[in-house]
């Protein structure tokens, strides 16, 4: 009877204890945490100083440093769709002497996979401008006048793919329907590569990139005058200066640390200094015998579009990476 009775109380331990053990290893549920609040709201913000400001293969500001600084509004309604709209301020030297160049614009990038579609247009204004026309304000050199005011819009479309991380190739167009508010339309097309290379050990990051691009520039609708006061009358309608066309290009190798970026880049065009001398209405024009540019003369040689090694570092960041 001893024997019987010491096997029946080891399982009856088991049985009682076994429901114990199952719920020890039994999983425990936790409720899950709440979702974090998505803001579709962010700003960019950023700056920079450069030694030339340098735009299409032109110098905006008469081969001497400048500054600049941006602020940009952005909603993204979904993950692959962002709204924008923002502002950009530059100094630079003009013919006309604006106080800056204020470049206000707005559109919409969207992305699908390793592809990116940005459709915007674009305000320029040159604040405080004024006509140099040989009588109220003395003429450069080369007699060179200008427009009483040259803001004008812009639309565009770039077009990105990024296949890896490291190669990325876009296509970009842009059109105005009077460039420099010359009556002429302008349409720039651009092809642009970029390789970002493998980070190094001290934390920054690489890439070399470059551009080529072509300026399809039409016929003012401003007539140029013989009596050498004022060059561009409002004449609507009259046969003007057949400007320019041209082809230019740059190559750079860039550095980014956080936030900071320093770009290194070489910048050239196929303008003549004479072509140069008609887009620009340069102030410090060299003067020379008479050239002409399809149906205009000029006696002015302008170095604005020439060969230019340019050196930038820019901030840029948002304020959802600050936080």
């Amino acid at each position: 009877m001893k024997k019987s009775v010491l096997p029946a109380l080891v399982a009856a331990a088991v049985v009682i204890g076994a429901p114990a053990i199952a719920a020890d290893l039994a999983p425990v549920y936790k409720a899950a945490p709440p979702p974090v609040a998505y803001n579709p709201w962010d700003v960019a913000v950023g700056g920079g100083l450069m030694t030339d400001y340098n735009f299409r293969g032109i110098s905006q500001s008469d081969r001497t440093a400048a500054v600049t600084a941006y602020f940009e509004g952005r909603f993204n309604p979904t993950k692959d769709i962002q709204w924008y709209a923002g502002a950009v301020g530059t100094s630079v030297k003009l013919a006309t002497d604006p106080a800056a160049e204020i470049d206000l614009y707005g559109g919409v990038r969207m992305t699908w996979d390793k592809w990116t579609l940005d459709l915007g247009a674009m305000y320029y204004l040159y604040p405080g401008e004024r006509q140099v026309d040989g009588v109220w304000i003395t003429a450069p050199p080369a007699g060179n006048t200008t427009l009483t005011q040259t803001d004008f819009w812009e639309i565009y479309g770039k077009l990105t793919w990024a296949p890896t991380d490291n190669w990325t190739f876009g296509v970009a167009g842009y059109y105005a329907d009077s460039w420099l508010n010359t009556g002429a339309d302008g349409t720039y097309g651009a092809l642009t590569l970029k390789y970002t290379g493998t980070a190094l050990p001290s934390g920054w990051n690489w890439y070399v990139s470059g551009e080529l691009g072509h300026y399809w520039l039409g016929t003012t609708d401003l007539l140029f005058t013989t009596t050498n006061v004022v060059v561009y009358s409002d004449l609507t309608g009259t046969t003007g200066a057949e400007l320019p066309s041209y082809t230019t290009w740059n190559a750079g190798i860039g550095f980014t640390y956080k936030a900071l970026t320093l770009d290194l880049r070489y910048y050239d065009t196929d303008l003549s200094e004479a072509e140069c001398n008609i887009l620009t209405g340069d102030p410090s024009a060299a003067l020379t015998a008479p050239v002409f540019v399809n149906n205009t003369a000029t006696v002015g040689a302008s170095n604005w579009c020439g060969q230019a090694f340019i050196g930038k570092l820019t901030f840029d960041t948002t304020l959802s990476a600050i936080k």
